[in-house]
């Protein structure tokens, strides 16, 4: 083979090589953009809601404050996120916030509008369908459905120290106390296994028996082993969210305090 068909040979396999090259940039920078596109959808519509919603009692202002925590965290997480799965774990932390928002709403006797879209974390923890109230090292801990005088604390479902919490009203967030380990986690697992054992459970809790009987509820140990670090509420989840939830026409034009 001559040189110069060495040369042309060489040339058509830089030139195939750049035009894959090109292609896969394309699609990349496509997915880039729409993560973007998606969590920015669900970060607008958070700080709409956030802005134009007054808390009437305890209960709904408690929420209301939660989900401006979350529009603050989405905000700099977007600021920072460079890859699509860091813009989904942004949109997620948004789908949160929205969550508190749409549990403030029912509690004002609002339109909480269409369903969100469930993350990892929620599908698996379900959530309370009836009151639960149990008394753990001398303290009385209330849970249940709807907000009240006694449950001013709304938990949208997720994963604290590796065990699913059903979504729900608390008469406090015990939940935080699992991040500070030591014998404040130690006093979470009690909590735990009091107010989510599987002698307690009904048709609205069929994700957590599931989990616990799987080993959730093993004891102790594995709870304190899976660590103090998890994040609360699983916002990462496993596998993102499910985008598609929505009816994207209809929904995004009001971002005032209705739907």
């Amino acid at each position: 083979m001559s040189t110069l068909s060495v040369f042309l040979v060489l040339v058509v396999i830089a030139a195939a090589v750049a035009l894959v090259g090109f292609f896969l940039w394309q699609r990349q920078a496509k997915e880039l953009a729409d993560a973007r596109a998606e969590a920015m959808r669900w970060y607008d519509r958070l700080g709409g809601q956030v802005m134009n919603l007054h808390g009437e009692d305890t209960a709904t202002r408690q929420a209301l404050a939660d989900a401006g925590e979350r529009y603050n965290a989405a905000g700099a997480q977007l600021e920072q996120s460079k890859t699509a799965r860091q813009f989904e774990l942004a949109g997620d932390t948004a789908l949160e916030g929205l969550a508190y928002v749409r549990a403030a709403r029912i509690a004002m006797g609002l339109d909480p509008g269409p369903d969100l879209p469930e993350l990892a974390g929620q599908r698996r923890a379900g959530v309370l369908t009836k009151e639960r109230r149990v008394e753990v090292q001398g303290q009385v801990l209330t849970a249940g459905p709807s907000a009240g005088p006694q449950t001013p604390y709304y938990y949208p479902g997720g994963t604290v120290s590796g065990r699913p919490v059903p979504g729900g009203w608390y008469s406090t967030p015990w939940w935080k106390t699992a991040l500070i380990g030591g014998a404040g986690a130690i006093g979470t697992m009690l909590i735990f296994d009091a107010l989510f054992s599987p002698a307690f459970a009904d048709p609205g809790y069929d994700a957590y028996a599931a989990g616990y009987d799987s080993g959730f509820g093993s004891g102790y140990q594995e709870g304190l082993g899976s660590g103090t670090d998890d994040q609360l509420g699983d916002a990462g989840g496993g596998g993102g969210y499910d985008g598609g939830g929505f009816d994207s026409g209809g929904y995004d034009g009001d971002f005032g305090g209705d739907f």
